[in-house]
């Protein structure tokens, strides 16, 4: 339930000649400090700690896909442009014409 904590200097301490044999017996003088014990709190932060591990390894995996390519420069390069770039390279409507 609860453990024994020693403080420093404590004044039950044995003195090293005759009594040391007597106060071995003895339990050391200390404060009684309840256990630590998990809540949900504790609980809150392994799923978080989960969270972060699963996006890491994500990131990861999106990273290996682009060849751990990170500059938007080198990115672009090795795809073709998006199907918005090639719209916008068509003929212009003709004058008069709705959108």
């Amino acid at each position: 339930m609860s453990r024994l904590r020693s403080t420093r200097g404590a004044k039950g301490a044995a003195p090293a000649g005759r009594g040391g044999a007597a106060a071995a017996g003895r339990r050391p003088g200390g404060v009684l400090v309840p256990a630590a014990k998990s809540d949900v709190y504790v609980a809150m932060l392994g799923i978080a700690l989960g969270a972060i591990l699963i996006a890491c390894l994500l990131m990861l995996l999106m990273l290996w896909r682009y060849d751990f390519k990170v500059s938007a420069k080198l990115g672009s390069l090795d795809r073709p442009p998006a199907a918005t770039a090639l719209a916008s390279l068509e003929a212009p409507a003709p004058p008069g014409a709705a959108c």
